[in-house]
């Protein structure tokens, strides 16, 4: 009888520890995948306003933020926002291996990981580079990270869920006046062809950012 009682506590005790165990990796998943989701957006971002303020001349309406990175067109300040894009890269996509561990949806983390490696072709390979490869991949991270978004209103709370399908809705939108433009200024709202795409871009920043306050936030739920 002692055997039997003392086989059933253990066992108790073992599956208590597991949870527990499980619950701290949700966790540390969870910070680690939201701090680099902002640390991410945060210098992106930031390299785009000091890229903008060191290169005369520019404009923000009229010119797209990939000519920011331009050899030909920003010289050695190009390397600013390449950078950038590289790294941006490399930590949405790290943080992608953190999230697949606690998303349950099998496309989420692929999704972000391919935004990353669009956004890392398009750091190596600017404009004056090859403008086909660069755009390609660019359009592939816009689409990936559109996608990641409204998906994500499966398993992210309200209201957090409705402002990702309203931010990937807006980003989507704006792709397809930025595409259908192809230089006709009516399709661009009068933001120029530099706004279109900055309505692309900003809308997804804000999202990761958000998701990545959100996972910071959400320490002990399971996602």
């Amino acid at each position: 009888m002692c055997t039997k009682n003392f086989l059933i506590y253990f066992r108790l005790t073992n599956l208590i520890n597991a949870n527990a165990q499980s619950e701290i990796m949700n966790y540390d998943n969870k910070r680690v995948a939201g701090l680099l989701f902002i640390v991410a957006v945060v210098q992106y971002v930031l390299a785009i306003v000091v890229s903008e303020a060191v290169n005369p001349g520019y404009s923000v309406g009229q010119q797209m933020v990939s000519e920011l990175g331009d050899w030909s067109l920003a010289g050695n300040n190009a390397a600013i926002l390449n950078t950038s894009i590289i790294l941006y890269g490399l930590l949405v996509i790290t943080g992608a291996y953190y999230i697949q561990r606690i998303v349950k949806n099998r496309l989420f983390a692929p999704l972000l990981a391919i935004n990353g490696i669009g956004s890392i072709v398009c750091g190596f390979v600017s404009l004056n580079i090859s403008f086909e490869v660069h755009g390609t991949f660019g359009l592939i991270a816009f689409i990936s990270i559109v996608a990641a978004a409204i998906m994500s209103y499966k398993f992210l709370k309200s209201p957090l869920s409705y402002i990702s399908v309203i931010l990937g809705a807006i980003t989507l939108l704006a792709i397809v006046l930025f595409m259908a433009g192809q230089g006709d200024s009516a399709f661009y709202l009068g933001l120029g062809l530099g706004g279109i795409e900055r309505i692309i871009i900003y809308p997804m920043a804000l999202w990761l950012l958000g998701v990545g306050a959100y996972l910071i936030g959400d320490s002990s739920d399971k996602t």
